[in-house]
């Protein structure tokens, strides 16, 4: 049974910066599907498009993986013989848990777990990357290179799926926005104190950008199509094809 989220119920002067540490993992599976809106179909979704672009031979790859959520959906729907997923976090408590989780899956497809940076482990032979909210925690002087590091490691048809909290340029429609995403919260359970604790913890360290910017940045590694297939809010995810 999974943990629930009271992270940001414990006292002000408990509050830091956010991290995924071990007390994050605990609880992340209830915190992701109370956070995000979408995350159940959009973690489908992953499924879907592997089951179309991984190709046989390949390698498909979970960065920023947490606690694999992307690597299992794209476990279970590879159809192509000799499919190797990589899950990499630098977290070695979102790791551990994922290992866990992964031991109690039937599914033969071979699953290795990197616990360390994206920007330290090489992408090679890929049809399939998965960036899911990871991006956002990049610092922006990195993410360009990260991206065509990424294209440079997938075959030709290959695909990067990439979902982000995103900004908008728009002053009003920004504010709408975020008042829409925090009602969600409210919905979900989670106080004002709560909702206003995480916005602190998180503003140091979850940098987003608009639509725009993500799209100029893949153009610019060299994909040829990328296409906004999803957003609710704040939230948006993209695919883009090598």
């Amino acid at each position: 049974m999974k943990q629930k989220d009271e992270i940001f119920n414990s006292p002000l002067d408990d509050m830091v910066d956010f991290k995924f540490d071990e007390k994050v993992a605990n609880v992340f599976e209830d915190m992701i599907q109370r956070s995000i809106p979408g995350y159940s179909l959009i973690i489908s979704m992953i499924g879907m498009f592997t089951k179309l672009y991984a190709k046989p031979n390949t390698n498909c790859y979970d960065l920023g993986s947490s606690l694999g959520a992307s690597a299992l959906s794209m476990r279970r729907n590879i159809v192509g013989e000799n499919i190797k997923i990589i899950a990499v976090d630098n977290s070695e408590a979102m790791i551990k848990r994922s290992e866990e989780i992964f031991r109690k899956d039937k599914s033969d497809v071979r699953v290795e777990f990197i616990n360390n940076g994206i920007d330290n482990v090489e992408i090679v032979d890929a049809s399939v990357v998965i960036l899911n909210f990871t991006m956002q925690f990049i610092p922006l002087a990195k993410r360009q290179t990260l991206l065509e590091k990424i294209y440079n490691g997938l075959i030709k048809g290959g695909v990067l799926i990439l979902s982000e909290k995103i900004s908008f340029e728009d002053a009003d429609l920004e504010a709408r926005q975020i008042k829409h995403y925090y009602d969600f919260k409210r919905l979900n359970g989670y106080s004002d104190l709560e909702i206003s604790r995480k916005r602190e913890a998180l503003e140091n360290v979850l940098v987003p950008e608009t639509i725009n910017d993500h799209f100029a940045r893949i153009n610019a590694a060299g994909f040829t199509t990328c296409e906004l297939w999803y957003q609710t809010f704040n939230f948006a995810s993209m695919i883009a094809k090598k």
